[in-house]
């Protein structure tokens, strides 16, 4: 989406959810992050954003209910504005459906939607992206990628066969800090050489289009063991989903929550249902 006309104001976008099928820890770099190998799908599950024309002068207007301290949003737009982006003054209003600190990139696919309002006006968004954080970059054009390095290192992958997932969050959350700290004390990381070969199994068989499902002892997430330790009841919402049918239950990102895979809509809707208001039903691969 191009930079936004004001005669078209207000305009409504959305902003998906993201899903790791999988994380694979690498090494520790100097800089002190991990080299990372993953899969990211987009789900159906998403913000929606309504951008309008702010009244008054002075920075950029974001408002994001339930939702407190500094929004990605409004340091995305921040940088944009000095990087010559022209928008008039805009107020941007977001309507979380993504649940926040939750492993599904929420807050870094608002600031990604909100990046591709400067598109063909902000020359190197990729690289404000990932001054952002690790995941904004992925997030620029929702779509499956095979992710490596500090998330810099894209990837595209066709569209998996249809799969629905069945999401179960938490109130709580999980700090991404405090996670990836255990999993040092853990020692729980790879070496280069097995993350780079890991990286050719999954590029292997996710470019065969086939649903999530084909593949599941690939799908492992080396940061879950970390998560458990911290938070236990994540443990405990795998048993449930898979006592709900689930053909494959993981964890997203640094957690807290909790992922099922089924083959179809109804599958996952009737899990959903057993588990009751805490599951989220949405599509995998798709936006």
């Amino acid at each position: 989406m191009s930079e936004p006309d004001p005669d078209t104001l207000p305009a409504e976008l959305k902003a998906p959810a993201k899903l790791n099928l999988c994380l694979y820890l690498g090494p520790r770099r100097k800089d002190g992050l991990h080299e990372l190998t993953s899969i990211f799908e987009p789900l159906t599950l998403h913000d929606v954003i309504t951008v309008s024309e702010a009244e008054g002068e002075g920075a950029d207007e974001v408002i994001c209910p339930g939702v407190f301290g500094e929004n990605l949003v409004a340091k995305a737009m921040r940088m944009m504005r000095s990087e010559g982006w022209s928008s008039p003054r805009l107020k941007v209003e977001i309507e979380k459906r993504i649940p926040v600190q939750a492993g599904l990139g929420g807050g870094s696919a608002d600031a990604a939607a909100i990046l591709r309002l400067g598109a063909g006006e902000v020359e190197d968004l990729a690289g404000l992206a990932l001054l952002l954080g690790a995941d904004v970059p992925s997030q620029l054009n929702p779509k499956p990628l095979l992710v490596e390095g500090v998330g810099q290192k894209l990837t595209t992958l066709p569209q998996p066969a249809e799969h629905w997932i069945v999401l179960m969050p938490f109130i709580q959350g999980l700090s991404t800090r405090a996670v990836f700290d255990e999993a040092d004390r853990l020692k729980l990381g790879r070496g280069q050489d097995e993350i780079d070969e890991i990286s050719g199994r999954l590029w292997a068989v996710a470019t065969n289009a086939v649903s999530p499902l084909a593949y599941p002892a690939l799908l492992v997430n080396d940061l879950e063991p970390a998560a458990i330790a911290l938070m236990p009841e994540i443990g405990l919402a795998k048993e449930r989903l898979e006592a709900a049918g689930a053909g494959f239950t993981g964890m997203t990102g640094t957690g807290p929550t909790v992922f099922g895979i089924f083959p179809d809509e109804d599958s996952a809707r009737a899990a959903g249902e057993a588990i009751g208001s805490q599951a989220i039903v949405c599509q995998g691969g798709v936006t």
